[in-house]
């Protein structure tokens, strides 16, 4: 089980493009397919507090539940591109 996982639904753009760059960069992540329902969401609901996706989750750096795609790609490439410390 890696320690990043990305809540997405199938077909999300924005899912796509955080899905994108964690391949990119060559990351191990699991995903969590959330039902197309907004009020089916409750896992994501209780790790992000909102029902958009996608939401990054990576235990090795604290980030709990980051929604926004973009947010998302800047924090990758931040943190394991060619940004990283």
């Amino acid at each position: 089980m890696a320690n990043i996982t990305l809540y997405e639904l199938p077909g999300c753009p924005f899912c796509i493009k955080a899905a994108d760059k964690l391949d990119e960069l060559g990351l191990e992540y699991d995903t969590i397919e959330v039902p197309s329902a907004h009020s089916e969401r409750t896992e994501v609901q209780e790790v992000s507090g909102q029902t958009g996706v996608p939401v990054l989750v990576d235990e090795d750096h604290g980030v709990e539940g980051m929604p926004e795609s973009s947010d998302i790609v800047a924090y990758l490439e931040e943190t394991y591109g060619d940004g990283a410390a």
